[in-house]
């Protein structure tokens, strides 16, 4: 069996360090891995809309962004498929297939669904597209036949969802669809990053993210004016770095190789910590260290960025390759899914065949 990774975001704004660390940097080691056989990696504009329908420019414009920051972090075009969803028309009439599998009441009880509901406020007024979410991502994972998921700890009940559409489909229908295996960050400080002001969800409407578009100077700029620990108020006060947001993006970025190059006091991030939690170390130090090890690594993204910046035309090319092959690939799945479910009804010489005799004996007889 091939080994197949689907993946991919919404285009509702541009990307952030959190994605970066959560995913994309780890989409760019699977690609380099050379152990997979295709890996496809989607702009999921459709899901989009379904909380964005009164601003299609909205999500119009954040494509271009998107594709940006996964070229500038690696995503490589020759290795990689990059394609837009709804440039893919047979995603959606595979998810029209899988609706009559699921129940309302088990998408109820979907809890990243619920979570979702609850914080955009929604009760009786939530789209119906955006309630079928996990269907329509069932959809873009079977369709392309992934096997390999690399998503956040929040997506794990939207796969499991997706491994019951699988089954019940298989158990109808015969095995034509294959089930995904959920790939986690190994490092534990990645599947989710907090907002610079503490909040556990960073976003662009809470003003609280980091963008890999950042600036040098916005980037300090903003771990600057990073929440810390409330307690750790004189230099000597003992200091909580648990839940210590500067200290959580130190436990996701930094390597042994920061402290010799930018902060030779201490050997590694261990003994940091552990002179902030007896006292003695000062925010404003542990702040600057941080800077610097955001800026080795976002320094490359930054200036790839700006290359790929000056050929928009051939970024969209790349987008149009990419979604290209991907519903070549998809119209060989649903091809597969109508054989299986009997309505291929044109591709079906024997039925065509069957009705022909059957009507030829009737008027004989």
């Amino acid at each position: 069996m091939r080994k197949t990774i689907l993946t991919g975001d919404r285009p509702t704004g541009k990307l952030h360090v959190g994605h970066y660390v959560g995913s994309l940097k780890g989409r760019v080691e699977l690609q380099n891995s050379g152990k997979y056989d295709d890996i496809f990696i989607m702009i999921a504009d459709a899901q989009a809309l379904t909380d964005n329908a009164e601003n299609p420019e909205k999500i119009r414009q954040n494509i271009i962004e998107v594709a940006l920051d996964y070229l500038s972090c690696g995503i490589d075009p020759e290795k990689s498929t990059i394609f837009i969803q709804s440039q893919v028309p047979e995603l959606f009439e595979l998810t029209f297939y899988y609706m009559n599998l699921v129940t309302v009441s088990r998408l109820q009880r979907n809890p990243t669904v619920k979570s979702e509901i609850q914080m955009r406020n929604y009760e009786a007024t939530i789209p119906a597209g955006f309630f079928t979410y996990p269907v329509s991502q069932a959809a873009d994972i079977t369709l392309f036949k992934g096997n390999v998921v690399p998503v956040g700890e929040d997506q794990i009940p939207m796969l499991e969802q997706t491994n019951e559409i699988v089954r019940k489909f298989n158990h109808l229908y015969g095995e034509v669809l294959v089930e995904p295996e959920i790939l986690l960050p190994s490092n534990k400080a990645c599947l989710r990053l907090p907002g610079v002001d503490g909040k556990a969800k960073m976003s662009k409407s809470l003003g609280n993210a980091i963008y890999l578009s950042d600036s040098k100077e916005e980037v300090k700029k903003k771990v600057m004016s990073m929440y810390t620990d409330p307690n750790h108020i004189q230099v000597s006060d003992p200091g909580n770095t648990k839940d210590n947001p500067v200290f959580i993006y130190l436990d996701a970025f930094s390597k042994e190789e920061d402290f010799k190059k930018f902060l030779p006091d201490y050997e590694n991030l261990d003994a940091l910590k552990a002179h902030y939690e007896r006292g003695g170390l000062g925010d404003m130090k542990v702040k600057k260290f941080l800077v610097k090890v955001l800026e080795r690594e976002l320094a490359p993204i930054r200036e790839k960025r700006a290359q790929y910046e000056n050929d928009i035309p051939g970024v969209y090319e790349i987008l149009k390759k990419g979604t290209a092959k991907a519903k070549k690939v998809g119209e060989e799945t649903l091809h597969q899914v109508k054989e299986a479910m009997k309505i291929n009804y044109f591709d079906d010489e024997k039925l065509i065949l069957a009705q022909s005799e059957k009507y030829k004996e009737k008027k004989e007889s």
